[in-house]
């Protein structure tokens, strides 16, 4: 007897149910990770590593970006809005309900330090957006390895999302390096590497997002690219808004 077009799992549900495929879905999903980093968390070859992320990347549930600091690696990185719709059509096949999501809630509260290279752009973004969708309950700063005046147009495309970062200053990383933080996320690949220890031992994530200054181009590109780092980097703050809700909710359980 055929199966009803209904009685197939939805294919997101059968690409991300491997245990293979689940395993590299979840490593990614705190911090982006090069291919070497995948294999030694598995403990499996790299051909067939690569071989599950080339599904995961087909099937639109991770991207890949070439690293700045070593040519030769390639970060993979969850497309978090992207599983969240697959997941969510897949909830929604099983029951209307699955589909709703929740509003209002009060924010947990955290302490989170974001880290670049000049602290003139990408981790002065991250900051005051994480301030602006935590509703404050997240305690952002921002520091950069080798700091330089803000980006004129990291002020122009935060404040076409109202927000005002002009008056804010670049500033290195050493001025944190005795306080204590939730978390501590690098957005440069090259930070990554020289990222120093800070106590309480803190959870460190790496976000491998290019510097839109570097972009070639007019100024309309180099404006484009800062526009889409600012998008990228509301819709990773996003999630960990609500990763960080998550886990204080459980704490509270």
């Amino acid at each position: 007897m055929a199966a009803a077009p209904g009685d197939a799992p939805p294919h997101v549900l059968r690409l991300a149910g491997h245990p293979m495929r689940w395993r590299l879905l979840r490593e990614p999903a705190g911090s982006d990770r090069r291919v070497g980093e995948l294999c030694d968390l598995t403990d499996e070859r790299q051909s067939l590593v690569s071989y599950h992320l080339g599904r995961l990347r087909r099937g639109g549930m991770v991207a890949t970006r070439r690293s700045l600091a070593d040519g030769r690696d390639t970060y993979y990185l969850l497309d978090l809005s992207r599983c969240r719709e697959l997941l969510v059509e897949a909830g929604s096949s099983l029951h209307p309900g699955l589909a709703a999501r929740g509003a209002g809630r009060e924010h947990a509260r955290a302490r989170v330090l974001f880290l670049c290279t000049g602290n003139s752009a990408r981790s002065q973004m991250a900051e005051a957006l994480a301030a602006r969708m935590s509703d404050g309950a997240i305690r952002a700063a921002s520091a950069g390895s080798h700091p330089k005046p803000l980006h004129p147009l990291a002020v122009s495309v935060m404040r076409a999302r109202g927000i005002d970062i002009a008056h804010r200053e670049s500033k290195h990383l050493s001025r944190f390096g005795g306080e204590r933080f939730d978390q501590v996320i690098t957005l440069c690949d090259r930070v990554r590497e020289v990222c120093p220890e800070f106590p309480g031992a803190p959870v460190l994530v790496h976000w491998s997002v290019p510097d839109p200054a570097r972009e070639p181009g007019d100024d309309d590109a180099v404006l484009a690219a800062f526009a889409r780092t600012a998008d990228e980097l509301a819709t990773r703050v996003r999630f960990l808004v609500e990763a960080i809700d998550a886990q204080a909710g459980r704490r509270g359980r």
